[in-house]
């Protein structure tokens, strides 16, 4: 299925080149009517009924489930933030003295706090994959880094499936085998990745995928998904939420304590998870990306930015090769002698939104943005070398 571009779904107005949803996503129409709607009911609290406790979080479970592949929804817990769903995985973690746990370099800092202090507490060890100063295939040469590393002192490798600054693909088939061999545990940050690029717990079969809902996956700030694997199926969670737990359907017998929770992940949701507004708006996010697929989205960016990647190539920056890394996100290395403060300004009187990290300008996309987004974007990045 080939999609066509779709600003008409946004509120965007046409003279604004939005290209930093790897930021925080604009909603679609469909979600701002789910939220309104839920607004509402908010306002005659006695017509919500009891089973909106659960009945739409089951719903939501399945539908985000199906999206990465996952042959069982209750592996899936909805969670606040990728930091949350961090955190679980940690919660349920005991290292020994110089067990190693990788990352790498320049990891988003939610992904690496945690794992710094789970180090401390036991006296492990943190090693980072640094990227390579070799251009020319470096998006092979750091996956193949990132093999050598795996031994058997490692006890985790976390990562994302994309450098949240490059777009650089990790190849994480071939991660999970060599983590497999060493016994090792792979934690994926899906949060720039799950949604806009094809991904499948049943090929890659990670330990636990853990996504921020706010990005690619439409959904509101404070919203996110978690899947975890067999490992942490008797884990402990880090809160008590009393939904959490069998039978707490019958809200009638409440205090009935029962100390069995719900099966595998459903333990790890977070309090409050069944948000009658924030789920609402989840569902039909998560609808409309099914619908569209992952995989039509990622055909979708490479062909509307093939051009003008190729423009700014020969004009001289650096990006990387199209197959080493994502289309629907990706840095341009800005030249040392193109002036930022002036660029921010150009992009500020055209309207142009994207994120500025370090010496790389990343550039995120979708179904809004169009060919003549990304002319505009090349004109003024070309234009200002001098």
């Amino acid at each position: 299925m080939k999609l066509r571009e779709q600003k008409e779904l946004f509120d965007i107005p046409s003279e604004i080149t939005y290209l930093n949803i790897a930021s925080l996503s604009p909603s679609f129409k469909a979600i701002e009517e789910a939220g309104m709607i839920a607004v509402k009911e908010k306002s005659r609290p006695y017509l919500i009924p009891p089973t909106a406790f659960f009945d739409p979080v089951l719903q939501l479970k399945k539908l985000f489930a199906k999206l990465i592949e996952a042959p069982e929804f209750n592996r899936i817990a909805n969670i606040p933030s990728a930091s949350y769903g961090l955190a679980v995985v940690a919660n349920n973690l005991k290292l020994k003295e110089g067990n190693e746990i990788i990352v790498i370099e320049e990891q988003f800092p939610s992904n690496y706090y945690v794992w710094e202090k789970l180090a401390q507490k036991y006296k492990a060890k943190i090693t980072i994959i640094a990227k390579p100063n070799q251009k020319e295939n470096c998006g092979k040469l750091w996956n193949a880094a990132i093999l050598e590393a795996i031994s058997d002192k490692t006890a985790l490798i976390a990562l994302g499936n994309i450098h949240w600054v490059h777009g650089t693909v990790f190849d994480l088939m071939a991660i999970r085998k060599k983590t497999a061999f060493h016994d090792a545990l792979l934690i994926i940050d899906g949060s720039q990745s799950i949604g806009a690029l094809p991904f499948s717990i049943m090929k890659i079969q990670p330990d636990a995928l853990i996504c921020a809902g706010y990005k690619w996956l439409f959904g509101p700030y404070g919203c996110g998904y978690a899947y975890f694997g067999p490992y942490f199926d008797n884990g402990a969670p880090i809160e008590e939420n009393w939904s959490n737990r069998l039978d707490s359907e019958n809200l009638s017998g409440l205090t009935n304590y029962e100390s069995t929770y719900k099966p595998l992940a459903n333990r790890y949701s977070a309090g409050e998870h069944a948000s009658f507004i924030y789920v609402k708006m989840q569902i039909a996010a998560l609808k409309q990306i099914i619908d569209w697929t992952p995989k039509a989205i990622q055909e979708y960016c490479e062909d509307t930015t093939k051009d003008a990647v190729k423009e700014l190539q020969e004009a001289g920056f650096y990006i990387e090769k199209s197959e080493d890394r994502s289309h629907h996100l990706f840095g341009i290395e800005m030249p040392k002698n193109l002036n930022q403060l002036v660029l921010k300004e150009k992009f500020a009187s055209e309207k142009i939104y994207v994120s500025f990290r370090g010496n790389y300008l990343r550039v995120s996309c979708h179904l809004y943005n169009t060919k003549s987004d990304f002319k505009k974007l090349s004109d003024c990045l070309i234009g200002l070398l001098n």
